[in-house]
């Protein structure tokens, strides 16, 4: 009954077969393998983007961070929503890697809307020298609290950033997982609305490490490169990183673990309400907030479900105060666990 964290499940059997194989003999370092190029091919097909830069690395914040400082400068700001990744929880990367590039937070919620997204930008470059100068706008699809941008959204968001001639990025951690909850295509939910470059992910859906970068506009690609390379972030022996990409998206591997890890959160979510647990938000991918009692917590933790209590305390006088938990769903939790879980909380 582990729902900490669909960083925290298994790598899939098909990743680890393709990993072994790639063990044998030798092959060219840094990217420079033949799998790479594969990949690099596969993703091009993927997004519909035929002239698009590609490249891996193997970590989410890696990816968000160099990207943004690619279409970035140290003087200017980046703007997303207060509970971003990249402000919650990457400890300063992407002012790092950026060289000092500040955040500006919009709105007050996992979502920014296009009329906050506008004044915030409008807000800045008023200070002349003295101040922060507009960067780049970055969405993180899912949120951080499980919702999905529509496709509607994310172009209004783009239209605004568009208006002020600044680029947008996509934290695509779990796009797989948005990707199936709209029904969409890849290039619909990016650059056909706008987005500029794109952190692909696949670490929390199945992989044991790796991340792309999708550049749409390739005369970014040198500078990413750099980039990479000066942050530490280009592995030589990288055939390791492509293997794990290339049987990520061969057969569609990819879209069928995010279907099932969003059918499993659906399943989750069903028995929590059935067990009058009260869902803080729709769950639209494979992420759930819900309320209920101390001790249904208590019992939980007792039988050794594993997930995050999120407000509150476990350790109370008053078994019926209502926690928050926060409850993650990855492809390999079983029907079983999750119906385990539910029966607990029961009582």
């Amino acid at each position: 009954m582990f729902f900490a964290s669909d960083n925290a499940g298994r790598v899939h059997p098909k990743v680890m077969e393709a990993l072994v194989e790639a063990n044998e003999g030798f092959a060219q370092p840094y990217g420079a393998d033949p799998i790479m190029q594969d990949v690099r091919a596969k993703l091009r097909d993927i997004f519909e983007a035929p002239q698009a830069a590609v490249y891996l690395v193997a970590t989410g914040t890696a990816a968000n961070s160099i990207a943004l400082a690619t279409i970035g400068q140290p003087w200017q700001t980046v703007f997303c929503s207060p509970v971003a990744h990249i402000q919650e929880d990457e400890c300063n990367a992407p002012e790092f890697y950026s060289g000092g590039a500040k955040l500006t937070l919009v709105g007050d919620g996992d979502k920014m809307t296009a009329p906050a997204l506008h004044a915030a930008i409008g807000r800045e470059e008023t200070r002349g020298v003295h101040g922060a100068q507009r960067g780049p706008v970055s969405v993180t699809q899912v949120t951080e609290r499980g919702s999905v941008y529509s496709l509607d959204e994310i172009k209004a968001l783009c239209d605004v950033a568009k208006s002020f001639d600044v680029p947008v990025h996509l934290d695509g951690a779990r796009f797989a997982n948005a990707q199936v909850a709209l029904g969409c295509s890849a290039a619909d939910m990016t650059w056909k609305a706008g987005v500029d470059v794109v952190s692909f992910g696949g670490t929390k859906n199945g992989l044991m490490g790796v991340e792309a970068v999708i550049l749409f506009d390739p005369s970014k690609a040198w500078e990413f490169e750099l980039r990479r390379k000066r942050g530490a972030h280009l592995f030589s022996k990288h055939r390791y990183l492509s293997v794990q990409m290339a049987a990520y998206l061969r057969d569609d591997l990819w879209l069928d673990s995010a279907r099932t890890a969003n059918a499993n959160c659906a399943r989750l979510a069903n028995g929590l309400a059935d067990a009058g647990a009260h869902l803080l938000y729709e769950p639209q991918a494979n992420m759930i907030f819900a309320d209920f009692p101390r001790a249904a917590h208590q019992r939980l933790h007792e039988a050794g479900a594993v997930y995050y209590v999120w407000e509150g305390q476990l350790d109370g006088e008053d078994p019926q105060e209502l926690l928050t938990a926060r409850l993650v769903c990855d492809w390999s939790i079983t029907h079983d666990q999750i119906d385990q879980f539910v029966e607990i909380l029961k009582g």
